[in-house]
C-alpha cells in the first residue's frame, strides 16, 4: 500500500488546481486523533481509485494559506476538486463508504 503524497502551499496550485484528474485533498494535523484514524482509509481509497483520482494530504497547521483559502476550520476535512473547483467538502471522521460515495459523484 502506497503512502499518500503530502503537498504544501507552494505546490497546491500545480498539483491540485491545475490537475486534469479528480483530486481529493485530506487536510489534517499531527495532533489530530481522528486524522490519524482516517489516514489508512484514505490510503485504501487511493489504491482503489488509483487510475481515476489523485489523493493528497496537507498539514493544515503548516500550510495555513491553503487551509484558510478553502475555509478549513475543523479537522479532518476532505475536499474534492474537479477542474480546480471544490465540488465536495467532508468534515470529520467519516466511514469509508460515505467518502467513496461522495467521490464517485464526480467521476
Amino acid at each position: 500500500m502506497a503512502n499518500i503524497e503530502e503537498i504544501n502551499d507552494s505546490n497546491f496550485q500545480h498539483l491540485v488546481l491545475d490537475s486534469k484528474s479528480l483530486v481529493v485533498v485530506d487536510f489534517w494535523a499531527q495532533w489530530c486523533g481522528p486524522c490519524r484514524k482516517l489516514a489508512p482509509v484514505m490510503e485504501q481509497i487511493q489504491n482503489e481509485f488509483i487510475d481515476s483520482i489523485k489523493v493528497y494530504k496537507i498539514d493544515a497547521d503548516k500550510n495555513i494559506n491553503s487551509a484558510k483559502e478553502y475555509g478549513v476550520i475543523s479537522l479532518p476535512s476532505i475536499l474534492v476538486f474537479k477542474d480546480g473547483i471544490v465540488k465536495e467538502t467532508m468534515v470529520g471522521l467519516m466511514p469509508k463508504s460515505a467518502i467513496v460515495s461522495n467521490i464517485k459523484k464526480y467521476l
